[in-house]
């Protein structure tokens, strides 16, 4: 796909995906949030309330210092998961993002504990912050999916998803959360396939 001048010069928008409120803030569904305030935190930036979305937004910069360094807007959706796709599709277009520089960060059930994988389009795989965001603004957006795996036994996927994370599980946790930063920064800076390359396992 070719890309223009335009295009390439225009910001990123990366999403990470969540619920407000101390009660959910070390859920499995809250990576995302994890992410983006890692990311925010390296940027030098503070989440703010956004003017023109039920949003906090940040705006900084990723990359090299210099010409290779990438305008960046990180956003966490204050709407609750299911409602993320309206107030990410008004800052998508206050910022003239084209859909090709979304990145939305968000546990993924079907990948393993730790594990990241990133990719551009495809379905929802039943993810409601992913399912609101495709309705309101198309598929074609990238993922950074940080495994989670699936409850275990009979657990239900609403209540696996919506707790914190084990006590196994927190003890590898920042180095989790690291790595999905880092592979959010090479995704923004130099592209999805040296992206894939370097953080798919």
């Amino acid at each position: 796909m070719d890309v223009t001048t335009d295009e390439a010069a225009a910001p990123w928008l990366v999403v990470g995906l969540g619920n407000p409120g101390p009660e959910y803030a070390m859920n499995r569904h809250n990576v995302g949030f994890m992410v983006a305030d890692l990311l925010a935190g390296r940027t030098g930036g503070r989440f703010k309330r956004a003017a023109r979305a039920q949003a906090q937004v940040v705006e900084g910069r990723m990359g090299p210092p210099g010409p290779g360094s990438r305008r960046v807007v990180l956003v966490k959706p204050m709407s609750y998961m299911n409602l993320s796709g309206g107030p990410v599709n008004a800052l998508r277009e206050f910022y003239k993002v084209p859909l090709s520089h979304v990145v939305a960060v968000h546990d993924e059930l079907d990948i393993d504990y730790g594990v990241l994988r990133l990719k551009r389009g495809g379905g929802d795989n039943g993810h409601n912050g992913l399912k609101s965001m495709t309705k309101a603004m198309g598929a074609e957006y990238h993922r950074v999916r940080c495994g989670i795996g699936r409850p275990p036994g009979r657990m239900q996927v609403a209540d696996f998803v919506l707790k914190d994370f084990s006590s196994v599980e927190r003890k590898e946790l920042d180095w989790f959360v690291d790595r999905a930063a880092d592979a959010v920064e090479c995704l923004v800076a130099e592209g999805l396939e040296r992206a894939q390359n370097t953080y798919n396992s």
